[in-house]
């Protein structure tokens, strides 16, 4: 067996995020030697998915362990990539991604979800807005799904991110909102009216249109604190693959 590893994200026409991504996987220092390839599902020419999967294959990898790098296992995108990959016999929601050719065996891992490394990285980002803990609370933002079963995904994950950011924060409350179903300005009225100071943490992998337009603007005349900063640039993002690599190798050589 020679194993390799598949990062895959989103992607953007911005280059800036895609050098972000880069940044962040060029930070790995990883166990042992593996092969790594950095793919996007889409708008990054020459990096796709089936490019990286042809790097891996090109240099006799037999075992592809995939780390998709989305912020929650309720996105869509999950669903189809991991039923394009082979990792799964059918989406759950119609795609236009059609099956890729692949030899390798695929070994399929998990996004962000409401790991405890996130919760520190959401915390860094936020901490300079922090002025009287005790008094505050942080609202987690994230985009959400309107589709049945992919949002009550995306609600657990980030519901228990958002208590995992407050263990670590030390601040009053914690709670989200997902922008998707429109209940961020609604959780952000709640607590404001319970007399807190509301921190607002974009869950985002980097900055965009969302961050930057739609969630100021869900939020416009309502007095609350945000400075835009998303989980990346961050040193625990490449620790977080690394521990995913690494858990997932040991299933894979187990079997």
């Amino acid at each position: 067996m020679k194993p390799g590893v598949l990062i895959i994200s989103h992607g953007s026409r911005d280059t800036a995020w895609v050098k972000i991504v880069d940044e962040a996987v060029n930070q790995l220092s990883l166990e042992e030697a593996l092969p790594v390839a950095v793919s996007f599902l889409e708008l990054v020419e020459g990096r796709l998915i089936q490019d990286g999967i042809n790097e891996l294959e090109h240099a006799g990898v037999t075992d592809i362990v995939v780390v998709p790098l989305f912020v929650s296992s309720g996105s869509t995108h999950i669903d189809e990539i991991a039923y394009a990959l082979g990792a799964k016999p059918a989406p759950e929601r119609e795609t236009d991604l059609e099956p890729f050719t692949v030899q390798a065996n695929i070994h399929f891992g998990y996004p962000v979800d409401d790991d405890p490394d996130i919760a520190v990285m959401l915390w860094d980002k936020l901490r300079e807005l922090s002025v009287r803990p005790e008094r505050e609370m942080i609202l987690l933002v994230g985009h959400g799904s309107p589709h049945d079963g992919f949002r009550q995904r995306w609600e657990a994950g980030i519901s228990s991110l958002a208590a995992r950011v407050r263990a670590v924060s030390g601040v009053a409350a914690a709670d989200y909102g997902l922008l998707s179903v429109g209940t961020v300005r609604e959780r952000a009225e709640y607590w404001i009216g319970q007399g807190y100071d509301v921190l607002v943490a974009p869950l985002f992998l980097s900055e965009g249109y969302f961050t930057k337009v739609v969630l100021p603007g869900q939020l416009q005349g309502l007095a609350y604190a945000y400075n835009g900063r998303t989980l990346l640039p961050h040193p625990l993002l490449p620790h977080w693959i690394e521990q995913q690599v690494r858990v997932m190798l040991e299933q894979v050589r187990g079997q």
